[in-house]
């Protein structure tokens, strides 16, 4: 599976963007994805996951209630739609797929990355 992250940009503190993550691969529907963060010095951290296994989608607490992620099978994309976005939003954003994810908020559970998009946020 190969993954190809895209929409980051420079937007002001409470406004929208929408991250796509295309893949390649001709089983995505029985991908778990997920979508990761990581800002300068910091540890790669959890944002949101789309499972499979039971059509549910899950968030990291910081992003809930802002952040939607969803996913077009036929398209073979996901997307993470951002909005009232916050200076502590920016990060390099990752795309990240699994078979079989044990702990979607690990990224250690996941075996394919994308390159990664880079999301500022000025306040």
């Amino acid at each position: 599976v190969q993954l190809q992250a895209s929409g980051g940009g420079l937007v002001q503190a409470g406004g929208s963007l929408r991250l796509s993550c295309a893949a390649s691969g001709r089983t995505f529907s029985r991908y778990s994805m997920g979508w990761f963060r990581q800002a300068p010095g910091k540890e790669r951290e959890f944002v949101a996951a789309s499972l499979w296994s039971t059509g549910g989608t899950y968030y990291a607490d910081s992003v809930k209630g802002r952040f939607t992620m969803s996913r077009d099978n036929a398209k073979k994309t996901v997307y993470l739609q951002m909005n009232s976005l916050k200076p502590e939003d920016t990060a390099v954003y990752y795309c990240a797929a699994s078979s079989a994810v044990a702990s979607y908020s690990a990224a250690a559970g996941y075996d394919y990355w994308g390159q990664g998009t880079q999301v500022t946020v000025s306040s």
